[in-house]
């Protein structure tokens, strides 16, 4: 079954495609769910008069996309996070963190144009990531997870055991209120 895309349909195609899948597919899923039309032969004669009228507006799309991932060439992006030991994170880092960590270095993208290689990240290291800015224009993207700097707490051998503090404060309670009475 030759259908017509409407919408961008992930592993299948993009709006204005021209696809072949199976019935079943087509008239239970696609067609009801508005991401597709059935190619008739006036269904594609319209389709290539709207791609004509629309390849030079497209020619402009596709340069600004080439721009914006020509400004992740040289951008060292760097996600802090929190680790337990082995530089396992509390958490993972997502695509949507990502985005947050470019949107900071000045380049828009949403999460959904994101696939980090393996899902989630779940480990500190360096990973890749896959950007989709345009059907024509994907761009690759090393970033670094780093384990979040551990605040410097007071050292141990210093501090005192809870039930040796609890005693000790105790003790000058009771020493406060001898010297009240003995006044």
């Amino acid at each position: 079954m030759e259908l017509i895309l409407k919408k961008d349909v992930e592993n299948l195609g993009f709006t204005d495609d021209l696809v072949t899948v199976k019935n079943g597919y087509g008239r239970n899923f696609l067609i009801p769910q508005g991401h597709a039309v059935l190619a008739t032969p006036s269904a594609k004669k319209m389709l290539a008069e709207t791609l004509k009228q629309r390849a030079f507006k497209e020619k402009k799309v596709v340069d600004e996309a080439k721009s914006q991932a020509d400004k992740l060439n040289g951008l060292e992006i760097k996600i802090t996070a929190k680790t337990g030991e082995g530089d396992k994170l509390f958490g993972s880092v997502t695509n949507a963190d990502l985005a947050d960590a470019l949107e900071k270095e000045g380049v828009s993208i949403d999460k959904k144009f994101i696939a980090i290689a393996g899902g989630v990240v779940k480990r500190a290291g360096q990973y890749d990531a896959t950007i989709r800015f345009h059907r024509e224009v994907i761009s690759t993207l090393t970033f670094d997870v780093i384990p979040e700097a551990k605040p410097e707490g007071k050292p141990k051998a210093e501090s005192k055991p809870k039930a040796e503090a609890k005693a000790e404060s105790n003790e000058e309670v009771k020493e406060e209120d001898n010297s009240e009475k003995a006044e």
